[in-house]
């Protein structure tokens, strides 16, 4: 059972303290959601997690092993994917070659070494149906088989934002960081995704580090909640628990309480 910690990090740019000491634990097989204002740090606390930033003090925790200071690369290695705000995809390649480009830290042989010698599969050919037979699960599973073959340039923007998500499967990872996941889809395709994220949950058993503006599907779909303002801890719970909690309406909601204010702050999180 994997176990994920992260253990009073902090980090500043230019004397300005972005994340200052936090700290949570996250159970296996979860979803636990981040949530804050924009600028509150959230993104933040995703590339110290990543490897992207190292914290100025505090460690990040994966079944033991400390993996502050790693590179982005070797954390990925040790169990740990991630989206991004922003795609990053090829978009010049195909679905089918983005989703294989997820399987290469787990590639053994050298692409150099051939698929077929002297009537016997090679190595390389026998990882090479692996990797693929992986990948098409997760086509199905994430139901692109439409447009496998496509250019991911030329793909509707929620389209890109599942292949991106079925890349970050295909690390098999034990941690999963979906940084703004919605962000970009219809209401329909953001259905869809609140399904998506529950089944990959329960079928790959992993678990899920969420950041996420729409608040439904946050108190939906979250077994727990942080929620931070200006890079500090308000309070970790329950979808319930924090909901409630004066601290968070007053950081995302102000001091008011009309209809229109609330509207207006509804989905600024």
């Amino acid at each position: 059972m994997s176990h994920f910690t992260v253990d009073n990090i902090s980090i500043s740019f230019g004397g300005i303290r972005a994340v200052d000491g936090v700290s949570f634990d996250v159970q296996q097989n979860s979803i636990f959601s981040i949530i804050g204002p924009n600028g509150s740090g959230k993104t933040t606390i995703f590339n110290m997690i990543s490897g992207i930033y190292k914290p100025n003090s505090g460690k990040v925790v994966l079944d033991g092993e400390n993996l502050t200071g790693l590179s982005p690369d070797r954390i990925a290695r040790k169990g740990i994917a991630r989206t991004f705000q922003n795609i990053q995809l090829f978009g010049n390649a195909t679905v089918m070659d983005n989703l294989m480009l997820g399987r290469h830290i787990h590639m053994k042989t050298g692409v150099l070494s051939g698929f077929f010698m002297l009537g016997k599969w090679t190595p390389c050919a026998r990882e090479e149906v692996k990797h693929r037979e992986i990948v098409e699960h997760i086509v199905d599973f994430l139901d692109l088989q439409s447009v496998r073959d496509q250019f991911v340039s030329s793909l509707p923007y929620g389209k890109r934002k599942l292949v991106e998500l079925g890349r970050a499967l295909a690390l098999e990872p034990k941690v999963l960081l979906l940084d703004e996941p919605s962000a970009g889809m219809n209401t329909e395709e953001k259905d869809d995704l609140r399904i998506w994220i529950k089944d990959i949950q329960e079928d790959y058993k992993v678990t899920i580090l969420l950041i996420e503006h729409d608040m439904n599907m946050v108190m939906g779909i979250s077994d727990r909640i942080l929620a931070i303002n200006q890079g500090v801890k308000i309070i970790e719970g329950t979808p319930s628990e924090v909901q409630k909690h004066p601290d968070v309406i007053a950081a995302y909601l102000g001091e008011e309480d009309s209809d229109a204010h609330d509207q207006e702050h509804r989905d600024v999180v």
